[in-house]
């Protein structure tokens, strides 16, 4: 009955509010941790009108007629004791009502469960929905739409969607993952010419894309994830938006994006934000030159595009129930206005968790972007809890991939991890080895299969939160085609055409196999593991090219043998004596062999060795 009669709330409506284009955003909740609500209404000519409401605890705190008269700006106050149900907003000429718009207040969910946040126990799986698995092939190609699926062409759409990530949990949970991260779903209605499969050109902030499925298909993933005790992060954008996007057919304000006539591309160099010394010049070319004449620049010094911004992203946790958000291109946008956006998001999910990409080159540039960090001449805190660590990446690049030397191999990750006094909390950094923005980590060490084992073993121990990039556990090497769709390639059986599939046993090669099943082991023993959840960290300076580290808690200890020489080495066990002198055995984590760390023992060349200490 409660739906028949919103029904026929809404076709009474429709004749009056046909001239709306865009109510953003689409509802609200009642009892959220904030009382006051900005609603951004588009259509022709509705600046000019007066709004007004009727609704027992909602009221009309200010409106804003922008520049461009097209658009009209709400400001609302919602009572503690306003009930969920629909109400009308009435735009009026005068005394004569013109338009009258529906809208309603929803009641929130129980909140257990949801928006958990991520931290050091989990293992987050990053994948692209649309490399990874085809459920629906009817929404590849949507009528209408800018870009059709062609999985001929490396660089644009293949069709996956959020359907098969659905289909394929049960795979991605089998690896010992405990939260996966999807690239944006957003609308990208982009220009084939383009490729906007990745996601980062959002056309609709409030939509999934249709080619990936509709938010209750977004909403409904996230339940079955959390079902699974499976956590979501989303992927957002705030530092530009696709060309396509219906702003740019009429934009609110001029001061809406940056003038690319003026500013032209970025400069690329993140490190500009934290440079004591850094001149106007760059500075603007950085935060207002945009990335390629594709991807508008947003001016979030705006106060209305920063307010519609951030209650977008609380719209989406409220909706949706994921469990944390990666900020793309976090060094990019205003700094002041990325900490605003994170304290008004974590004031309202304390349990939350966002991890801003930080890319730059130096551990202290990284570190400039973690919150609460001491001794900033500036006063900046970015309210930031984590970042992503491309230091922990560069030294395992160059640690396996450098010739030995007292300053090299190993070397590098202790040079890395050895300034984390820079960071106010490194066991929140996000640690990866490589992403869908950087070459795949197997072809970065010459498809080598015994450095990617030594790697992805580093990863799964040192501190930190891990993020493995989808296909790493076949050993995916990049492809052998131009651009950027030769890290980014499908997984194989993720469509039916395919002529085998990955996510089966009999479907994998000898060497998938392999791979897999030591994915599969090391991170599902991490899972279990405190010492690598919440343990300290103290390593030994590498000699002749082996790094020795532990891990460890009162209860629990750890030690890891890092031998990047061709050949075995014998371990002392007198130089770690303060640690291994309270133990009597080191118990292989891969295949329980057993050593004895009371006298020297050996360990094989290129490997990474993981001892649970007894």
């Amino acid at each position: 009955m409660k739906k028949l009669v919103y029904l026929l709330f809404f076709a009474s409506l429709s004749a009056f509010s046909q001239n709306v284009k865009h109510v953003d955003p689409p509802f609200w909740w009642i009892n959220m941790p904030t009382n006051e609500l900005q609603i951004m209404l588009h259509g022709e000519g509705i600046g000019n009108l007066l709004a007004s409401i009727d609704q027992k605890g909602v009221s009309i705190l200010s409106t804003e007629s922008l520049e461009n008269k097209n658009y009209l700006v709400l400001n609302l106050g919602i009572a503690e004791d306003t009930k969920a149900g629909m109400f009308t907003i009435e735009l009026k000429e005068g005394k004569k009502t013109r338009i009258k718009i529906p809208y309603e207040l929803k009641s929130r969910e129980p909140q257990e469960g949801r928006n958990q946040g991520f931290d050091a126990s989990d293992v987050i799986y990053l994948l692209m929905p649309d490399r990874f698995a085809n459920g629906d092939p009817d929404n590849d190609t949507i009528e209408g739409m800018l870009e059709a699926a062609d999985r001929s062409n490396p660089n644009g759409r293949h069709g996956g969607d959020i359907k098969g990530v659905s289909d394929k949990l049960d795979y991605i949970k089998e690896l010992g993952m405990t939260a996966v991260w999807l690239t944006p779903t957003f609308e990208n209605d982009m220009k084939a010419s383009y490729g906007a499969y990745h996601g980062y050109a959002a056309t609709d902030l409030y939509k999934i894309d249709r080619r990936f499925g509709s938010n209750e298909e977004f909403k409904a993933f996230v339940s079955k994830c959390h079902s699974m005790d499976i956590k979501v992060i989303m992927d957002m954008i705030h530092n530009h938006i696709g060309d396509q996007h219906w702003w740019m057919t009429d934009l609110p304000t001029k001061d809406w994006v940056h003038d690319f006539e003026k500013y032209g591309t970025t400069n690329f160099r993140g490190e500009v934000q934290s440079d004591p010394y850094a001149s106007k010049y760059d500075l603007d070319k950085l935060q207002k030159g945009w990335f390629v004449p594709e991807l508008v620049d947003l001016d979030q010094r705006n106060p209305i595009l920063a307010k519609y911004l951030i209650q977008n992203s609380i719209w989406w946790i409220e909706y949706s129930g994921v469990d944390g958000i990666r900020m793309d291109t976090y060094v990019y946008p205003y700094k002041d206005y990325l900490a605003r956006w994170v304290e008004e998001v974590m004031t309202s999910y304390p349990d939350f968790n966002i991890v801003g990409e930080s890319w730059v080159e130096t551990v202290a540039h990284e570190s400039f972007w973690q919150k609460d960090k001491e001794g900033e001449d500036d006063g900046y805190d970015s309210k930031l809890a984590s970042v992503t660590d491309f230091q922990i990446m560069f030294a395992l690049d160059q640690a396996l991939n450098e010739d030995f030397g007292w300053k090299n191999g190993l070397s590098k990750l202790y040079y890395a991890v050895s300034q984390d006094r820079l960071y106010s909390d490194p066991m929140k950094n996000v640690i990866f080895i490589d992403n869908h923005d950087v070459e795949r980590f197997f072809t970065k060490v010459g498809e080598d299969a015994e450095k990617f084992k030594m790697g992805y073993a580093y990863l799964m121990t040192i501190r930190g939160i891990p993020q493995v990039y989808y296909g790493i556990e076949l050993m995916m090497a990049n492809d052998k085609v131009n651009g950027d769709g030769r890290k980014r390639a499908d997984m194989i059986g993720g469509w039916a055409e395919d002529s085998r599939s990955v996510f089966t046993k009999e479907g994998r090669t000898a060497t998938e196999n392999e791979a897999f099943e030591y994915v599969k082991k090391i991170t599902n023993w991490r899972k279990g593991s405190k010492a690598i959840h919440e343990g300290k960290l103290t390593h030994f300076i590498p000699e002749n090219n082996v790094y020795v580290y532990f891990r460890y808690t009162e209860q629990e200890c750890v030690m890891v043998i890092i031998n990047g020489d061709q050949e075995e080495k014998e371990i002392d066990p007198s130089r770690y004596a303060e640690f291994l002198s309270k133990f009597t055995r080191g118990i292989n984590i891969m295949d329980g062999s057993i050593v004895d760390i009371e006298k020297n023992f050996k360990v094989n060349g290129k490997t990474t060795s993981i001892y649970e200490l007894n």
